[in-house]
């Protein structure tokens, strides 16, 4: 198993994991889109001993109250169902905020389970005054610091790129 940024050649892979994980083409539409506009900020995908893409975590670009301040947000992530509940997500994960940090990014944020994502240092984004367009999703929306100063005036709307709206 091996876990890295995403290249070219995985695309499809990706494409293949997302559709299945999902049992829809919503996501793998969404990631296509974004990877076709330039959005998707980083890919990081699990390959098996044959190269095959057996997970996948996108990080795309998000605005706070109209103002790029270096936050990006996770989703959608995704393992094969034969590999889940190994630790496969949580490698993926930590990947990513790892590489995020190093290219000096301030914040992550995602909408998914508290149960889940508090694990990996995740907490309410609402604590914040941060919130998402979609409504009812308070718990669910929860942020990632990774710079020190990445809350410093943050607060408001979190602003996906248009292309989630279709979701």
């Amino acid at each position: 198993m091996l876990i890295r940024v995403e290249i070219p050649v995985d695309a499809a892979g990706i494409d293949n994991l997302l559709r299945e994980a999902f049992g829809r083409d919503i996501e793998a539409d969404l990631v296509q889109r974004l990877r076709e506009d330039g959005l998707l900020t980083l890919g990081v995908v699990a390959t098996d001993d044959e190269g095959g893409v057996v997970g996948y975590a996108a990080f795309t670009p998000v605005d706070v109250q109209g103002e790029d301040r270096q936050w990006v947000g996770l989703g959608p992530l995704a393992v094969h169902a034969s590999l889940r509940r190994q630790g496969l997500g949580e490698k993926l994960v930590y990947e990513g905020l790892d590489s995020l940090n190093e290219f000096g990014y301030a914040a992550v944020v995602v909408l998914g389970s508290p149960e889940y994502y508090g694990r990996f240092g995740f907490k309410s984004a609402a604590e914040h005054n941060l919130h998402c367009r979609w409504p009812e999703t308070e718990k669910a929306f929860q942020l990632y610091v990774l710079a020190d100063n990445a809350l410093e005036g943050a607060s408001g709307l979190v602003e996906y790129p248009p292309h989630f709206n279709h979701i």
